[in-house]
């Protein structure tokens, strides 16, 4: 497998990198995520789970038997990447729709 196969296996699937974009803003709440992102609630947990399971972001305890998710640095590593496909998108005039 390549090193490009083996990252779009952790972040390729639908709504992977717009998660972990924004959780480059911090820790994120589960409800918030799904409000802000506007992905459904199954999708959410299925990506939370594969990113997690990849190392990509841990869950944090909070109160109340609550938890957030924040990047790990292998997660944070993936700022310039995010970043770079984003200059892409607006050199090469892609009509961006939202997810």
């Amino acid at each position: 497998m390549s090193d490009l196969a083996a990252v779009l296996d952790i972040v390729g699937g639908r709504w992977a990198l717009l998660i972990v974009e924004r959780l480059l803003d911090g820790p994120q709440r589960y409800g918030d995520l799904q409000r802000d992102l506007g992905v459904p609630a199954s999708v959410l947990a299925t990506r939370l789970r594969e990113l997690e399971a990849a190392g990509v972001l841990s869950r944090l305890p909070l109160r109340h038997n609550t938890r957030a998710y924040a990047l790990t640095d292998r997660g944070l590593a993936l700022r310039e990447a995010i970043t770079a496909l984003g200059r892409w998108a607006q050199s090469t005039g892609l009509d961006v729709k939202g997810p």
